[in-house]
């Protein structure tokens, strides 16, 4: 029997395979340093920047700086990161007026607490912070017509601000292809008609819509359009381990340092699928865990390792539910995964509705195999009006799916299933 822990909340969930059915533990290629000064990689990035002047070089002469920084449900290590961004720009520019914009895109808004447990007290007492809020129309100014055709529409500070600058983390994508880079501004700061349209049905469906993949991404297009009509002069984009260590870090030009930090993140994290009846993964552990609407990402890695009605197992805290009412109600309204690809496949691009891109892959999972999740008993209800199964540890969901696939079930195991691009 193998002993296996898997990320979960802030701890970690066990499991245990027997070894004559584990067919293979899929993890990233990169070794883990925690002896690595992660302020000095990130400080070396800032001080050889690809693709552009240093930073401290382009703040001179501007008088209001645009930082936009990710939200509540994403690792970035801002309490590394932030200050020494702030410290570059004042190194160039000590009287420039900076404001930190959250790239919520069509997540609720940060609370102080989370901005805090961000950013820490110095930063959120002494720094001007906007939450930005993807439903407030008058929030928006307009920036043209993306390549697909849909409307260009960014929060207002974008266009008011003399240097927009954004900060980040790279991973694998489920669709997107990447994090990072341009999905700061579409769909960081973007408004809701934008992010509707970007993440139509159409697009979804796409073969290259996909983990790892940018080019001939219609997405990824989109995205990076939108990154230049906003000028996004300059990004910080931090790689980080199991453990939300920085591992790596690129810096300078929104679309060659982010390239660059893509194809390390590709050499770190690209791994052969081994297929089985049974594939088990995780989100990654908190913040990425928190509901069933980002959970999904995790679920796109055991679908690549899934026989075709096999089943997939994730396990996650959910601490934050089902994470969209709208996600929510695709499923709940429904009878099956089949209903729901079958209603999302016939909305158009102008008419996409709220979170259906992420109920679209969901389904697609479902409809692939029988779906456990390992959670709190408070979510069970939740999880099973989604048409999955609970399961409240991972050996009990590998027992259940054992009966229902058979007792020679083989098992592929994923620990960080959005840690990998499989």
């Amino acid at each position: 029997m193998l002993h296996i822990e898997l990320p979960y909340g802030k701890g970690k969930m066990p499991l245990n395979v027997p070894d004559d059915r584990l067919q293979a533990v899929i993890v990233p290629n990169h070794a883990e340093d925690h002896s690595a000064d992660q302020s000095a990689i990130v400080r070396e990035a800032l001080e050889s920047p690809i693709g552009t002047p240093r930073l401290c070089e382009l703040t001179q002469g501007k008088k209001t700086v645009l930082i936009i920084t990710s939200d509540h449900t994403r690792p970035v290590p801002s309490r590394i990161t932030m200050p020494l961004l702030l410290e570059e720009i004042r190194r160039g520019n000590p009287d420039a007026q900076i404001t930190l914009l959250i790239a919520t895109g069509m997540h609720r808004p940060t609370t102080e607490e989370e901005l805090r447990a961000r950013y820490g007290d110095e930063i959120v007492n002494n720094e001007k912070i906007v939450v930005h809020e993807a439903i407030k129309d008058e929030d928006m100014a307009f920036f043209g017509t993306l390549p697909s055709g849909g409307e260009l529409w960014l929060n207002h500070l974008v266009k008011e601000s003399d240097l927009v600058i954004a900060e980040g983390f790279i991973e694998p994508h489920f669709f997107a292809g990447f994090s990072g880079g341009r999905k700061a501004i579409l769909p960081g700061v973007a408004s809701r008609k934008t992010v509707l349209y970007n993440h139509n049905a159409q697009f979804l469906q796409s073969p290259h819509a996909r983990q790892g993949s940018l080019d001939q991404n219609p997405i990824h297009k989109d995205m990076l359009y939108a990154a230049e009509q906003a000028k996004l002069a300059f990004i910080l984009n931090v790689l980080i381990d199991a453990d939300k260590r920085v591992i790596a870090a690129v810096a300078g030009h929104h679309e060659k340092a982010h390239r660059s930090g893509c194809a390390l993140c590709e050499k770190m994290t690209r791994v052969p699928k081994v297929v089985s009846d049974i594939a088990i993964t995780s989100n990654g552990g908190y913040p990425l865990d928190q509901n069933v609407y980002q959970a999904v990402k995790g679920m796109t890695a055991a679908e690549s390792c899934v026989r075709e009605g096999g089943a997939v197992i994730i396990c996650a805290a959910l601490g934050d539910g089902h994470g969209g009412e709208a996600f929510y109600r695709w499923f709940a309204d429904r009878p099956d995964a089949a209903a729901v690809t079958r209603d999302i496949e016939s909305v158009p691009p102008e008419n996409t509705h709220m979170d259906q891109w992420e109920a679209q892959i969901l389904a697609r999972v479902q409809g692939k195999a029988n779906c456990w999740f390992v959670t709190g008993e408070e979510n069970r209800q939740l999880v099973e009006t989604m048409h999955m199964r609970w399961a409240p540890d991972a050996d009990t969901a590998l027992d259940e799916a054992t009966k229902l696939l058979g007792e020679n079930a083989t098992v592929t195991v994923i620990p960080d299933g959005v840690g990998v691009i499989v």
